[in-house]
């Protein structure tokens, strides 16, 4: 079976940083692009930040940009999220995604087109 399991997430102040990991299983995962999602309570669901699958191209939503990094470890079938400078508005559950289509932009997977989904971590941010 598919598995994308997100952990890493819990509490951290206002300026903090947290790294998120994924670790995937049941798929090509070096086929595919990869990416992460978040959810606040009563918000839809956006996309943070994809990565294409050799890691050529990669996506930040706007406000995000300059504080947050995505990695990818083929190898080990790990995509993280490097979160620094933390804003109470990043607070959320934080989902990984994939699809094994290829051949899009990482801007295009992270609008809403990933094809296989995990169980989210929850952030917190708060003084």
């Amino acid at each position: 079976e598919v598995q994308l399991q997100a952990s890493g997430g819990g509490l951290v102040q206002p300026g903090g940083s947290l790294r998120l990991s994924c670790a995937a299983s049941g798929f090509a995962f070096g086929d595919a692009a990869v990416g992460w999602f978040r959810q606040a309570p009563g918000k839809e669901r956006e996309g943070v930040s994809c990565i294409t699958n050799r890691g050529g191209g990669v996506y930040y939503r706007d406000s995000v940009k300059g504080r947050f990094s995505i990695s990818r470890d083929n190898a080990k079938n790990t995509v993280y999220l490097q979160m620094n400078s933390l804003k109470p508005e990043d607070a959320a559950v934080y989902y990984c995604a994939a699809d094994e289509r290829r051949g899009n932009s990482a801007r295009y997977y992270c609008n809403d087109g990933m094809r296989l989904w995990g169980k989210g971590t929850l952030v917190t941010v708060s003084s």
